[in-house]
């Protein structure tokens, strides 16, 4: 039947939705390490509008702890390094021309902690979407049901099939945190 396949199809792509929302959480997260997507979420004022840093110049990693921002337009370097302090990431820029340098620091133990905690709560916000997906998905079948769309053995059959896509997910989201608090923990 057409119906519920379409409505499976949505249900695992909202689902996988949840998990990408997880991973650009994650990526927000500082490790100790350098990476080009710790300054996803920065915002540079630039031109009288609100831009992402990546452009208004080039986001690198020379190396493991320095991300470096090559600012395109000379006039925007101050603008960027205000953002990047201001963007509550805990870096400290150091301006050379139009090159914007963030070294990385060291995290304590005590703020290893705190970010295991952080990637916790991402984690139990990403289950608790996949799980309100299954809901509504348990409820559209319901109704399809008594609406005489589907049949009680395809109800059952499709309710089958969004518990495992649903538990598929959450492991997935498990997994994720498993990696991330590795990854934090790494000294």
């Amino acid at each position: 039947m057409a119906v519920p396949d379409a409505m499976m199809n949505d249900l695992r792509r909202r689902m996988d939705s949840a998990l990408e929302a997880l991973q650009r959480e994650f990526s927000g997260l500082r490790t100790g390490r350098a990476s080009a997507h710790l300054l996803d979420k920065v915002v540079v004022k630039a031109y009288g509008s609100d831009m992402p840093i990546n452009q208004v110049g080039n986001v690198n990693v020379p190396e493991p702890r320095l991300i470096s921002v090559q600012v395109w337009d000379r006039g925007l370097v101050v603008a960027v390094e205000k953002a990047i302090r201001e963007a509550g990431l805990g870096l400290n820029p150091v301006t050379d021309g139009q090159l914007v340098r963030i070294p990385i620091p060291e995290l304590s133990q005590e703020r290893r902690q705190e970010l295991t905690k952080i990637a916790h709560k991402y984690a139990e916000q990403a289950r608790v979407a996949v799980r309100n997906v299954r809901r509504e998905g348990m409820d559209q079948l319901k109704k399809m049901e008594k609406d005489g769309k589907i049949s009680q053995d395809d109800h059952r059959h499709r309710s089958d099939e969004v518990q495992k896509m649903t538990d598929g997910h959450i492991k997935r989201v498990d997994e994720a945190l498993a990696q991330k608090e590795k990854e934090i923990l790494q000294v």
